[in-house]
């Protein structure tokens, strides 16, 4: 389960995706299959989390990993470069952005 503090030291991704109303629940089945058949498998998978908005036009994920290596190298399987190349068709496009936590505040 991911957990957002400030002295987090690995790397966390968050990855938003456009798509149409018509197509943002094929792809979070998509989506769905990857993170439960492939990456929450993958070392150094920390937790993650999938998000659709109210309009249906973009879906953001969230992920934590051990270190940007493991990360890649997760991108870099044969499965995940198949799926990856299916989840390009389903939507307008989607961007990977490496980040690391600056501030937490909570109640």
């Amino acid at each position: 389960m991911p957990e957002i503090r400030q002295d987090f030291d690995g790397q966390t991704v968050i990855t938003t995706f456009e798509v149409t109303p018509g197509t943002a629940h094929d792809l979070l089945d998509a989506l769905t299959a990857a993170w439960d058949e492939v990456i929450r498998q993958q070392p150094g998978f920390i937790g993650g989390a999938v998000h659709l908005n109210d309009a249906q036009t973009r879906i953001a994920t969230y992920s934590q990993w051990e270190s940007r290596g493991d990360y890649q190298a997760m991108l870099r399987t044969p499965e995940m470069r198949k799926r990856n190349r299916v989840i390009n068709q389903l939507c307008r496009s989607f961007e990977p952005v490496m980040y690391e936590v600056q501030t937490v505040y909570n109640r």
